[in-house]
């Protein structure tokens, strides 16, 4: 399996994810430049990561100028043929500008950026992202200003009916409603499609990895989507 990670201007985290998922993980990386289209070497089985940061200074809003570049209109393809996407942090509002995902991040209810470690769980067996996760609690970093998941009444629904909320905050005991760091919707930190291949979440997986960090929690995140 091959991981292919989109630098957009502005892009910060793109060489933690590729650390992780080369050093620690041991995976196959390509890093691919916005601009170009080309993901002809990638097959369904493989995925497209949008990294964190702050594509094209958040302009506008978060994401909505970087799913304008040359490289989303592949990333799009990829994923409407099955093809395997992540998104991160600013990843995550990508995805959601781009439509591959639905519903928006908003400013943190406080209204100020937050960076610290928090904590995440998932209830979902069926995305391949979350379900050698499902029960624990994971210490998972985040950083962000704009984080805040939103959706209507009626998506959110779907989301629930769906199975398409991947993880949300909790406490370290697990515990969901006690803990919510940016006012996300019913606790969201992460959010996957109906077809369970576009997967976006706030939290950085790719920062607790390494044994050096002293946490190693996101292992496991991101070798779901390439564990049999």
């Amino acid at each position: 399996m091959k991981f292919g990670i989109v630098v957009f201007p502005g892009s910060n985290c793109d060489r933690d994810m590729e650390f992780a998922l080369r050093n620690d993980l041991g995976q196959e990386v390509v890093m691919l430049w916005h601009k170009d289209r080309d993901l002809s070497m990638f097959t369904k089985e493989d995925c497209i990561v949008l990294p964190g940061g702050f594509s094209y200074g958040d302009y506008l809003r978060c994401g909505a100028l970087a799913r304008f570049s040359p490289m989303m209109e592949s990333v799009i393809e990829h994923a409407n043929n099955g093809g395997k996407v992540l998104g991160v942090c600013n990843g995550f509002q990508i995805l959601c500008e781009s439509g591959l995902l639905p519903g928006a991040l908003l400013q943190n209810d406080h209204q100020k950026f937050v960076c610290k470690n928090t904590f995440i769980i998932s209830e979902n067996q069926s995305a391949p992202i979350s379900r050698l996760v499902v029960g624990q609690a994971l210490n998972i970093p985040i950083a962000h200003g704009e984080g805040r998941y939103f959706a209507d009444k009626n998506t959110l629904q779907e989301l629930d009916a769906n199975s398409q909320i991947i993880f949300k905050y909790c406490n370290e005991a697990g515990e969901i409603g006690k803990e919510n760091p940016n006012g996300s919707t019913n606790h969201i930190a992460g959010i996957c499609n109906s077809t369970r291949n576009v997967f976006g979440m706030m939290p950085h997986p790719e920062r607790a990895c390494s044994s050096l960090l002293g946490n190693t929690d996101g292992r496991k995140i991101i070798e779901g989507l390439f564990t049999n």
